[in-house]
């Protein structure tokens, strides 16, 4: 597994189109690795997950992971302030064993199936409430093998923050509206089989998009 981190250009013409339309960055960030005959599972083979994280200062960083190692010379030009910073994955995925703690950071598209008004065979996705972001998450935890530590305060030891909404177009116009949720805060791994399934292939929907990559770090102990 491979970690990438690009610092990009905000000023360059093909961040510029890309931030208006998610669906162009997603190409240009599949763009780094080889095409299949089959693009419905071109991101799924590769592994690709994405995000993007907006600095103090303003910098705007993009982490990708992937299984397939990636080859950015074929980049827009100009789209990077300096050249792409490669790693290995492993040595975090070395360190999931049960009890491990970690510090994360999560960009999810948290949603829910509604039905259709008027057609009860219809159901859409919506976007959760924010008293059930939480809730949300622990429940992807039971599912991907992670539980929230409780935090000094009382609560669950994590922090929601909004994400600007992304929007864009798929073939045939299909219009992309998603509105993201940033988690940062600790977990602990209790399924390490399922927990690894769940950095490697990513957590909830819209993984093309930008959702989906955890990212992880040794935890403090409290």
């Amino acid at each position: 597994m491979f970690l990438t981190k690009l610092t990009v250009n905000r000023r360059s013409p093909a961040f510029i189109r890309d931030v208006a339309d998610v669906h162009e960055m997603h190409r240009t960030v599949m763009s780094a690795y080889p095409e299949l005959h089959d693009t419905t599972v071109f991101r799924g083979t590769h592994g690709v997950l994405w995000r993007i994280d907006i600095l103090p200062q303003g910098q705007i960083v993009q982490y990708v992971q992937s299984r397939t190692a990636p080859d950015w010379a074929r980049l827009p030009e100009g789209l990077l302030l300096k050249p792409a910073e490669v790693r290995s994955l492993q040595p975090v995925l070395d360190a999931v064993r049960p009890g491990r703690r970690f510090s994360f950071r999560l960009v999810a598209n948290p949603t829910r199936c509604v039905k259709v008004e008027g057609a009860e065979d219809r159901r859409r996705r919506v976007p959760i409430r924010p008293a059930e972001l939480v809730a949300w998450l622990a429940g992807k935890g039971e599912q991907h093998g992670f539980i929230i530590p409780v935090s000094r305060q009382g609560g669950p030891d994590v922090t929601t923050s909004p994400v600007p909404r992304l929007v864009g177009k798929r073939r045939e116009k299909h219009p992309i509206t998603i509105h993201p949720v940033r988690y940062d805060g600790h977990l602990v791994v209790v399924d390490p089989a399922a927990f690894t399934e769940a950095v490697v292939s990513g957590v909830g929907r819209a993984k093309p998009y930008g959702c989906g990559l955890l990212s992880l770090a040794p935890g403090l102990t409290q």
